[in-house]
């Protein structure tokens, strides 16, 4: 007999472990600015951490002079894209400059904006505009990557993005032949859902670190790096070692009541009570996943031992672990003036000939539960063997699963049926635009 239960979800911390496996496969500046390659408020184990450090270590990327920090939330404009893009890569003159009417002269960032056009990577918008001081969404990104590297489409890009991307259907017609040849070059970064793309939501510096580091990756100017977020990047196996305690919990709504002297095992299905996640933030094993198993009791005592694990998409994971000792006893007593009704679930043929050998049947009504030092009391007092001691486990039990063997989850899970969500109005495209002769003007620089 299983007992599946209700997942009743609460505030859940998150447990951490680090990516410890072998891989399926080998897996900007305004002056002054600091050097470095450390930054305060990017974290061990943020999810873009290895791209931002590795680009800072080539000089692509650099901290704010103030406070040394890299905001790796703040969004990213055309003109802080340009002088980011112009760090990472040295390509040849393909165009003539333009003198965008919104770019004069003395802006900081026209020569880095300049080089971008003639270089490929960026265009203007219709009226000979730049539009420097403006965010760029991630589409656009990805566009001007694919663009500035000449990368051509050598799969149907329909197809190729609706496979992909559960939000393909909102890539604006304009990029969609360039998010496509990024996608097959591996340059697409989606966090936290690897199949989210958020073309249209204005691109984060840390984003945009991610998406130019891959940029390098493509061209043999960097070293590739594992990350669950890379789009089309081999599947990386995460190894949870022996010893590891994950919390699980019986959220059942009816107490569970065992003998003490129970010999048979009893299926049974617990949740995992808290998302396991690899130091990278990738959640491995969500909260309210099912671990299936048997309460198997000895010595008096009740321990829940795991088989398996199944995640919400349907994924089996073979476990191997066990409970500490469930040693909650309870004494049931005849009680027939007070008419209390027992409140739970006998399992196991143990429980019920217990109650049996008290009530002459396994019904339970009038009788009362003591639990505790009471039950220990008061047990002593009944006579006539109108008693019977069980092992009860109350709804919301928290227990510890400690694995017995290596937990490893494979990186190819089974992914969720793409939805093709109706697609929002997206700005236009940037364009080339004849360059006529602007009027230079005053522009405060921009720190980023």
């Amino acid at each position: 007999m299983s007992y599946p239960v209700t997942w009743k979800s609460g505030t859940a911390a998150l447990l951490a472990f680090g990516l410890v496996s072998t891989t399926a496969a080998p897996f900007v500046m305004s002056a002054p600015a600091i050097a470095q390659t450390r930054f305060p408020d990017v974290p061990a184990g943020y999810w873009a951490e290895p791209f931002i450090y590795e680009l800072a270590a080539k000089g692509v990327i650099v901290g704010f002079a103030e406070d040394g920090t890299f905001r790796p939330e703040d969004p990213v404009t055309r003109a802080q894209f340009a002088a980011m893009i112009n760090r990472a890569f040295n390509r040849p003159v393909i165009r003539r400059p333009v003198d965008f009417a919104d770019v004069p002269a003395n802006y900081w960032g026209r020569s880095a904006i300049e080089r971008a056009y003639t270089t490929g990577f960026m265009a203007g918008y219709p009226g000979n505009l730049f539009r420097p001081n403006e965010n760029i969404p991630r589409a656009q990104v990805l566009v001007s990557l694919s663009a500035g590297l000449d990368y051509a489409n050598n799969r149907p890009i329909d197809q190729l993005l609706a496979s992909t991307f559960n939000d393909a259907a909102q890539i604006p017609g304009y990029a969609r032949p360039g998010v496509a040849a990024a996608t097959e070059r591996q340059i697409v970064v989606n966090y936290p859902d690897v199949r989210t793309l958020n073309p249209n939501r204005v691109a984060t510096r840390a984003e945009v670190a991610a998406f130019i580091y891959q940029a390098m990756v493509s061209q043999g100017l960097a070293a590739a790096i594992p990350s669950p977020y890379i789009v089309g990047q081999a599947p990386v196996a995460v190894r949870i070692p022996a010893g590891t305690a994950i919390p699980i919990v019986y959220a059942g709504a009816d107490r569970l009541i065992l003998s003490q002297e129970e010999t048979q095992p009893i299926p049974i299905t617990l949740k995992v009570a808290q998302n396991v996640v690899t130091a990278q933030g990738q959640v491995l094993i969500p909260a309210g996943s099912d671990v299936n198993g048997q309460l198997v009791v000895s010595d008096g005592a009740a321990q829940f031992i795991a088989n398996q694990i199944v995640l919400p998409n349907g994924q089996r994971l073979p476990v191997s672990g066990s409970s500490e000792p469930i040693r909650s006893y309870l004494v049931v007593r005849k009680n027939p003036t007070t008419g209390k009704i027992i409140a739970g679930t006998l399992v196991g043929a143990g429980a019920g000939a217990g109650v049996a050998a008290v009530t002459g049947d396994r019904k339970i009504q009038a009788w009362e539960v003591l639990t505790g030092a009471a039950a220990g009391t008061l047990a002593a007092t009944l006579l006539g063997g109108r008693t019977v001691e069980a092992i009860a486990i109350e709804p919301n039990t928290n227990l510890l699963l400690t694995l017995d063997q290596d937990l490893v989850i494979s990186g190819d899970r089974p992914q969720p049926r793409p939805v093709q969500p109706i697609a929002p109005l997206a700005p236009p495209p940037p364009r080339e635009v004849p360059p006529p002769a602007p009027a230079p003007t005053e522009v405060t620089p921009q720190k980023y």
